[in-house]
This record gives C-alpha cells, sequence and structure tokens, in this order.
C-alpha cells in the first residue's frame, strides 16, 4: 500500500510528487507521461517566479526533465473511481488496475468539456466512464460512445467488438471508422434521457435509444470520480491545508477552483503534499 497517489500529472501533480518525493514517502502519481496537454498548449507564461517568458512547451519540458532528475516516474493511467476503504483508499483505472493508499491528493484539473446535460445524472445507471470496466455489461447490446480526443479511439474499437450496435460520437475531426454496425454521428448530443436508466442519446434533429453510453474524456468531475466528495460549483471544496470532507483525501490546483494559474496550481500542490506527510505521521501516532 502506498503512502500516497497523486491523481493528475499537471503542474500541481508534479508539485505534489516532488514535495513528496523530498519527504521521503512512497507514492504513485498517474497521469500521461508527457504531463499536461494544456501546459503544452499555452502561447507564454509570463507570470511564473522564476521564469521570464517562457513558452508552454518550454515549461512542460522543464517539469519532465525535473521529474526525470528527482527519479520520479509517471505511471500511465487514468483513474475512473477513487473509493474511501476504512482509513485508506482503493483506486481503479481504464486498463482494469487497481491502486491501494492511505492517502491520496487530486490535481485533476478541470473538464475541458463540460459534462452533457444528464450526464452526471446517469452515471452507474446507464452512463459510464471506462470501457474495460463496464463494456462486458453491454455485449450485443446498443452504445452510444461519444469520444472527446483520438487517444480514446482504441477504447472505442474495443466496445465495438462487444456491442451490438455502437453509435460513434467524435467530439473532434476523426478518420476513425469503426466498422459496419457503428454509425458515426458528427454533432454534440443535446441530453441524456431515462428514466431509472438510460434510455436515449438526444440530438437537436433525432434521439437516439440506447442501453448505455460511454464518454471517454480527458477527466471526469470530481464529485462523479470519488462518491461523498463536497463539491461548490463544480470545483473540490478544500479547507487552507487542502483537505477535503473526505479524511485522508486531499486535492490541489485547478479542481479546487479559481484563479486557474499555474503558480496557484504549483503552491497548492506543496501545500497537499506536506498536509498528507502531516496526516500520516498523525495516523501513525495515533
Amino acid at each position: 500500500m502506498y503512502d500516497c497517489i497523486v491523481v493528475g500529472s499537471g503542474v500541481a501533480g508534479v508539485s505534489a510528487a516532488l514535495t513528496l518525493k523530498a519527504n521521503g514517502k512512497d507514492f504513485l502519481l498517474l497521469g500521461s507521461p508527457e504531463l499536461s496537454g494544456k501546459v503544452a498548449r499555452a502561447e507564454r507564461i509570463l507570470n511564473y517566479p522564476g521564469l521570464s517568458a517562457v513558452t508552454g512547451e518550454e515549461f512542460r519540458a522543464a517539469l519532465v526533465r525535473q521529474l526525470k532528475d528527482m527519479e520520479i516516474s509517471v505511471t500511465d493511467e487514468r483513474v475512473t473511481g477513487v473509493y474511501a476503504m476504512n482509513g485508506s483508499f482503493s483506486l481503479l483505472t481504464e486498463s482494469g488496475q487497481a491502486f491501494e493508499s492511505r492517502t491520496v491528493i487530486l490535481t485533476t484539473g478541470v473538464e475541458a468539456v463540460k459534462p452533457v446535460p444528464g450526464e452526471t445524472e446517469f452515471v452507474g445507471r446507464g452512463v459510464s466512464y471506462c470501457a474495460t470496466c463496464d463494456g462486458f455489461l453491454y455485449k450485443g447490446k446498443t452504445i452510444a460512445v461519444v469520444c472527446t480526443s483520438a487517444r480514446f479511439e482504441h477504447e472505442a474499437e474495443y466496445l465495438y467488438k462487444l456491442a451490438g450496435k455502437v453509435y460513434f460520437v467524435p467530439l473532434y475531426k476523426s478518420p476513425a471508422d469503426l466498422g459496419e454496425k457503428a454509425e458515426k454521428i458528427v454533432k454534440k448530443p443535446l441530453r441524456i434521457e431515462g428514466g431509472m436508466r438510460v434510455e436515449k442519446l438526444v440530438f437537436d434533429d433525432r434521439e437516439l435509444p440506447v442501453d448505455g453510453i460511454f464518454m471517454l474524456k480527458e477527466s471526469v468531475s470530481p464529485a462523479v470520480l470519488v462518491g461523498g466528495l463536497e463539491t461548490e460549483e463544480g470545483h473540490v471544496r478544500v479547507h487552507r491545508d487542502m483537505s477535503t470532507n473526505l479524511k485522508g483525501l486531499f486535492a490541489a490546483g485547478d479542481c479546487t477552483g479559481r484563479p486557474y494559474q499555474y503558480a496557484k496550481a504549483a503552491g497548492e500542490g506543496n501545500v497537499a503534499a506536506h498536509s498528507v506527510c502531516d496526516f500520516l505521521a498523525g495516523a501513525r501516532k495515533a
């Protein structure tokens, strides 16, 4: 079992990882080895202390080098669920991996693609974010796959092999053609409707009857990721020490609210990691 798992490899996640490393903790950094695409796309960063007008790619490359120098690796996994388990946490990923940790720091950023109306309400009732976790439940059934990036097309292909009928809805320009039992729809859905479970995906000109909907996206709402987590206007509610309402779970960076600034994210990641150290020290004394 790890002392801490950091979920997200943006600036806040990197900052937290560096601090945990400096304090000798056994931790895992989950995210993308390329770190944050948001950072890389920034034209210029003008207000980060010690760096003068660097490009986003220069900043990202510097973070990668710093992790390498500190011998910190990023485990390439996307977390689909965080579950409190009697004083520890279990984290499940899209590949089917499970990790155990005494504490968690959420640094998941904010959703680049806003939830479709009805999406959050039907999570666990026909809406899923994990193809490998829930795909087999829809073997031979009709599903919609709403995909926000080409990096998730392999998951859409996996679902295609299982389902009886697939409505493939890429929210980007995609040349992908899944096959004859898939229909590609190049427009944004308006809402998800149903009763006890999902029943249809609604567009401006048609309604698709479906048994399930897979939302394949970079990040999901923290409230969906962690059951019982208190949020406010879509952001994680935190105290000054970056703790949340769930004992042992901390949050930092854009997911805690505005301003969405790299300097703020780095500071919060540092504070969250120090709070984890204090929490673990207190737990060992108890």
